[in-house]
């Protein structure tokens, strides 16, 4: 996969200030336009989510009226606050007024309040809301973070509301040749893959999968990119054919199908199930801890399946680092050693009984 330097973001804004400052004002606005960071908003944020509560302080009167309303918002939900909805109403006041008005921010916060509404079970109002957020932001800042935001949010109610196909939809307007970040095409890929997968689209669902890995890691998100990759192995393990085209140039050639063209066949090249594989193992915790171990579960039985479980001897050794019971089970019965399945009996009765 290809190696991409760590992007500028309010988080690396907040390690240069770490660095390099305390600096006075005119500093900070000199690294925000270096940095292309678009708002004093998006620093503020990560500053309140890092815990750099000096320059949390020297930013606030650089806000807006509107940003000082939103951050006010972040900061009452960063306390465990959860009855917000006429606060972002009044927020939603600041940003719509023409002295103050700012046309993102009431997106976002029409989006915010979509949120709240759903928590609160009123799934109509919030439907209304994050729609209208979505053509809001989709107006005024296509593919920024809250338009992002605005449409995984968008599909996750129709997902949560039993509506697959049109969450379906809205992921396809998360285009891969646009501007939409790394990771908001990753999430939406991996969400189609599971949708497709229930239909039985088996070569979509793969595709879709192939595509979150790609841009998980292009994100720097590992765990998500072990999940992806780990679901399009999953997906392919029946489809391995030494005769079939790399998954990349079948991603690259696919294209929309009319309702009465065939659903193609899956099918992989095995360079690519290794490919997928290895970057998976390579980038697995160097922990095996942890009471809930998915990847390590779908990459055990993905092994086995293979026929590389000798990648695992160390996992295989080591049953007092396992603290997941299922994890525990599955070693148990991969094993082909009677030692090895007395021991992780054990280990398991151990979980069990915890």
């Amino acid at each position: 996969m290809t190696e991409i330097d760590v992007p500028n973001s309010p988080g690396k804004f907040i390690s240069r200030w770490r660095t390099d400052g305390p600096v006075d004002t005119g500093t900070l606005g000199n690294w925000k336009d270096e940095m292309a960071i678009e708002s004093w908003l998006m620093i503020a944020e990560a500053a309140l989510f890092l815990d750099a509560a000096e320059l949390f302080e020297q930013l606030s009167p650089l806000l807006s009226p509107a940003e000082t309303a939103t951050i006010g918002l972040v900061r009452r939900r960063m306390l465990g606050d959860n009855k917000l909805e006429q606060a972002i109403d009044e927020a939603i006041q600041v940003a719509k007024n023409p002295d103050t008005r700012d046309l993102k921010l009431e997106g976002r916060l029409r989006m915010e309040r979509g949120l709240t509404k759903f928590e609160n079970g009123d799934i109509e109002g919030a439907k209304d809301d994050l729609e209208w957020a979505e053509l809001r932001l989709k107006s005024v800042a296509k593919a920024s973070r809250d338009h992002d935001l605005s449409l995984l949010n968008r599909a996750a109610l129709l997902m949560a509301t039993n509506a697959p196909l049109m969450a379906l939809n809205v992921y396809s307007e998360i285009t891969r040749d646009g501007d939409h970040a790394h990771e908001t095409i990753a999430i939406s890929r991996l969400g189609a893959s599971r949708i497709r997968a229930s239909m039985g689209h088996m070569f979509d669902a793969a595709r879709h999968a192939w595509n979150a890995h790609d841009h998980a890691i292009r994100a720097y998100q590992t765990n998500m990119a072990i999940e992806a990759g780990t679901l399009f192995l999953e997906l392919s393990l029946g489809a391995i054919d030494k005769n079939s085209e790399r998954m990349k140039v079948q991603v690259e050639a696919a294209k929309p199908r009319k309702v009465e063209d065939p659903e193609p066949a899956l099918s992989v090249h095995p360079d690519d199930i290794e490919g997928v594989f290895d970057w998976c193992f390579k980038n697995l915790p160097a922990t095996n801890s942890g009471e809930h171990r998915p990847d390590l579960r779908a990459m055990v039985s993905i092994a086995k399946n293979l026929g590389k479980l000798n990648y695992f001897s160390d996992l295989f050794s080591e049953p007092d680092e396992v603290e997941d019971a299922t994890l525990a089970a599955m070693i148990q019965v991969c094993s082909d050693d009677d030692d090895h399945v007395k021991i992780w009996g054990d280990r398991l009765s151990v979980l069990t009984l915890i």
